[in-house]
């Protein structure tokens, strides 16, 4: 087995702590009967213009496939969390938006998810933390 180098090593802990917070958070989640995904494109909803974003934004923004958001969204468009809006320049370019009700329902989440992200993030060492969430870690968030 070859040495692994230090850049290797880096990104197998973010990808182990990525794992583990979000497992944690997920299972803190389930009282809310939303998933981590369910919660993020809440979130991303929430803070677009107009609460409101492209099909293929959100499916950017989230990490899948604009096929793989439609499965994930029609369920929560069917309990009333977010609402599909017609968009004249093509149905992949289709308007989804958070409702009313999902504005409450990622309220409610935000405080269990941020109980369990600061739960969980108490056995890390908080120079590892900082390495990676501080503002200047020349990271850029889409």
């Amino acid at each position: 087995m070859s040495k692994k180098t230090s850049k290797l090593d880096r990104l197998l802990d973010l990808n182990s702590l990525h794992t583990r917070l979000i497992k944690d958070v997920s299972l803190q989640l389930g009282e809310h009967g939303i998933s981590f995904t369910e919660f993020e494109i809440m979130h991303y909803l929430k803070n677009a213009p107009g609460e409101t974003l492209t099909r293929v934004d959100l499916a950017v923004a989230v990490g899948l496939s604009t096929s793989g958001l439609t499965r994930l969204l029609m369920p929560m468009q069917k309990i009333g969390l977010t609402e599909k809006k017609v968009n004249p320049e093509g149905a992949k370019l289709g308007l989804i938006r958070i409702t009313k009700a999902g504005k409450k329902a990622f309220m409610n989440a935000c405080t269990t998810v941020e109980n369990a992200t600061n739960e969980s993030t108490k056995t890390i060492n908080n120079e590892y933390i900082n390495a990676f969430f501080c503002p200047n870690n020349g990271l850029k968030r889409n």
